[in-house]
Order: structure tokens, then C-alpha cells, then sequence
């Protein structure tokens, strides 16, 4: 059960983005952390410019470098173009969808409520953050954590709607993955192509 679990912030300030969520001390500081952060003048090498890509790829959706290297195996032996493919599959992890669907307001609290068992994959409960939503499964809250107060601020206000990918029921608390997002419908500012032409080299 690895992951991330050093300051937010400070990986934040490193990109530029607010990669975590909202972030108050970004909006104060929107320069790279440590000493030399302001005048930083040196030029990135291309490798560099491409590491840092997978590594805000990875920091995203919470996911260590071998998990990683792992989905991009699996996004090389499918049909599609490769960067794509592989957000397809970031974008399909069950932390990720509960997220998507606006149960939790962080992926590391979607996260968290996958592995305390709240929620439910097709009426059975699953408690691995990686496992991977295939389109038409159904992926709710169980019965008695729908009363939770971290899951009931977070659906208040929400807006569904946004993700073209999948379809939400109110009433009962669960949401529908339709079909794995097209590009465009991503948010996340990341260019995979770099990270395919890092994992070529």
C-alpha cells in the first residue's frame, strides 16, 4: 500500500500547479521551493523537461514509479495512441473515479475511503485504490457510509455534469462509468507524449 506521503505543497511549488487541489501557500509563493527558487535561470535539458512530466503524471493521480511503469507496459500492448491510453488508464483506477464522481474531494481522500471499505463496485465492496473501473460497472457509496460527513460535504454542490464519462445518480449514491474519457475531456494539464518519449529512450 505505498504512495506519497511527503509535504504537498512543496511538490506543488515544484510545478507550478496546484497537482493536490486548492492550495493556499501556491497562490503566495508561485515560485519552485528552496533557496535558489526565485532566480532560477539554468535551462532544463530535454530529459529533464520529460522526467518532470511522469513525475507530475505520477504525483497526480498518487501513483509510484513502478505502478507507473506498470500501466505504461500495459497502455504499450493496447490499441490507441500510447500517451492517451495511458491516461485512459490513470483516469480508471477506482480512487480516481471516486474522485471524478465527486464522492471525495481529493484523490487521496477517495483514496482513503477505498481502503476503510466505503465503497462499492457493482453492489460488492472493494477496497484497492488501483483497481481498475471497466466501462458500465457501477461504482458507489455502501450503505452505511453514506452518512459520512467527508463524503456528504463533498457531493454538496457538486457538479456531475462535467464528465462527460460518467453518469450519476443521486438517489442512490452511485455513478456509472459510461466509457473511458477521450483526451479532450481530461483536465489535467500533463503531455504525455513526454512521458512516451522518456519510457522510449
Amino acid at each position: 500500500m505505498a504512495r506519497y506521503t511527503g509535504p504537498r505543497t512543496k511538490i506543488a511549488r515544484k510545478f507550478g500547479e496546484a497537482i493536490f487541489g486548492p492550495d493556499k501557500v501556491l497562490t503566495k509563493k508561485n515560485y519552485p521551493p528552496g533557496q535558489h527558487g526565485i532566480n532560477k535561470r539554468r535551462k532544463t535539458s530535454e530529459y529533464g523537461v520529460q522526467l518532470r512530466e511522469k513525475q507530475k503524471a505520477k504525483y497526480t493521480y498518487g501513483v509510484l514509479e513502478k505502478q507507473f511503469r506498470n500501466l505504461f507496459e500495459k497502455a504499450s500492448r493496447t490499441k490507441g495512441v500510447k500517451g492517451e491510453v495511458l491516461l485512459q488508464l490513470l483516469e480508471a483506477r477506482l480512487d480516481n473515479v471516486v474522485f471524478r464522481l465527486g464522492i471525495a474531494p481529493t484523490r487521496a481522500a477517495a483514496r482513503q475511503l477505498v481502503l476503510h471499505r466505503h465503497i462499492v463496485v457493482d453492489g460488492k465492496v472493494v477496497n484497492i485504490p488501483s483497481y481498475s473501473v471497466k466501462p458500465g460497472q457501477v461504482v458507489g457509496v455502501r450503505e452505511k457510509a453514506k452518512s459520512l460527513e467527508v463524503i456528504a460535504d463533498a457531493l454538496a454542490g457538486f457538479n456531475h455534469s462535467k464528465y462527460p464519462w460518467l453518469e450519476w445518480d443521486e438517489s442512490l449514491k452511485c455513478g456509472k462509468l459510461l466509457h473511458l474519457p477521450e483526451r479532450a475531456d481530461i483536465p489535467e494539464n500533463i503531455k504525455e507524449q513526454l512521458i512516451v518519449e522518456l519510457y522510449s529512450k
